[in-house]
């Protein structure tokens, strides 16, 4: 199944929004100048930054100016833009987004108009993309721990967010929190995350095979199958773990019941002549290492291959003769033909697949 990647994404710098008493004045005399005079320098843009914050630590200080909206919203602002472009200092631009946490909360309280709105909206998205620019970079510093907050602290203010559930499951399967993988990508599979195909293919391997949990793993499987009808790996992928547990009967009942429901399903045919074709594979195995003086078990053993092989030829055959070029079922009766030493017929199967590989 395809690799699932780490989506990057740095978040570029916003437009400033437009103006709108004294130290609010000066704030957003600041702020306006912010659109002329940044980008010269981290140091220069930071100074006048923390010049402008400091209007607001006035403003929201003194009782009159305390309850208007625009104290906060330029506090939310200067703040944000601070935890935005702070790349030097880590500790710094985490202080100031929690400032701007803060502000943006009772901005929104205060502002009972709304005439604050795109500020507000400025501010919000200044803190996202702040949180989001971290996190990257701490992924790129292989700082997975710090990552992982930060990705999981962007889905937090932005639950709709599927490629950083995405990030988060990545990074915390870089750190074998498996847990925390399968709770982000299950999280973007509900919100139809594009690959999520992928996404059940890395939940359900990690489930089974590092939590050692067969039972979600099952439940994983199926919520993928019935996702995915077309697509024969989760099917594919229930069934053998039927099989592997010694349930073949419950996996042909499965089977049974979607033949009879989509009859000219080449998938479903081929499934089902697998179920038989892997239990003649699996005697096989246990003959093959048997004592070459137990004829009479070998033989025994031999007669019940060739069973499950002849049950399993009708399914592969109808595979066949729904889709002819179903490659899987084609190998499958190369392969017995072979064993059968059913020259023509393994030369047909032989021919057919050169025809689609090339």
């Amino acid at each position: 199944m395809k690799k699932v990647l780490l989506s990057i994404m740095f978040a570029g710098v916003a437009s400033f929004a437009s103006a709108q008493k004294s130290e609010i004045n000066e704030a957003k005399k600041t702020w306006n100048l912010l659109g002329i005079t940044s980008g010269k320098s981290l140091a220069t843009d930071l100074k006048t930054l923390n010049g402008g914050l400091a209007r607001t630590d006035v403003a929201i200080a003194n009782e009159k100016s305390k309850v208007m909206a625009e104290a906060w919203v330029y506090r939310a602002l200067f703040a944000s833009r601070i935890a935005l472009i702070d790349s030097v200092n880590l500790n710094n631009a985490k202080a100031k987004q929690k400032i701007a946490d803060e502000a943006i909360t009772k901005a929104e309280e205060l502002d009972k108009k709304g005439s604050e709105k795109e500020n507000i909206a400025q501010a919000k998205t200044n803190v996202e993309n702040a949180v989001r620019n971290r996190a990257i970079y701490a992924y790129r510093k292989k700082d997975f721990k710090t990552a992982l907050e930060a990705f999981n602290e962007i889905t937090a203010k932005n639950p709709n967010d599927t490629s950083m559930y995405v990030n988060a499951g990545v990074t915390a399967k870089e750190i074998q929190n498996y847990p925390e993988v399968i709770k982000n990508f299950k999280k973007a599979t509900e919100l139809n995350y594009p690959e999520s195909k992928a996404l059940y293919s890395e939940m359900i391997n990690i489930t089974m095979d590092k939590l050692k949990d067969s039972v979600a793993g099952l439940k994983l499987i199926q919520e993928a199958a019935v996702k995915y009808p077309e697509d024969a790996y989760f099917i594919g992928l229930e069934t053998d773990l039927y099989i592997k547990s010694g349930d073949i009967s419950k996996s042909q009942e499965m089977l049974k019941k979607l033949i009879v429901k989509d009859p000219k399903n080449a998938v479903y045919q081929y499934l089902m002549g697998e179920t038989y074709y892997k239990q003649a594979l699996a005697i096989q195995n246990k003959r093959n290492a048997l004592d070459v003086k137990k004829k009479k078990e070998f033989d025994a053993m031999t007669a019940q291959m060739n069973k499950f092989i002849d049950e399993s030829m009708p399914y592969f055959k109808k595979a066949l003769e729904i889709d002819p070029k179903n490659v899987s079922a084609l190998e499958n009766l190369k392969i017995i033909y072979m064993f059968k030493n059913d020259t023509p017929n393994y030369e047909d199967m032989k021919k057919k697949l050169d025809a689609i590989k090339q």
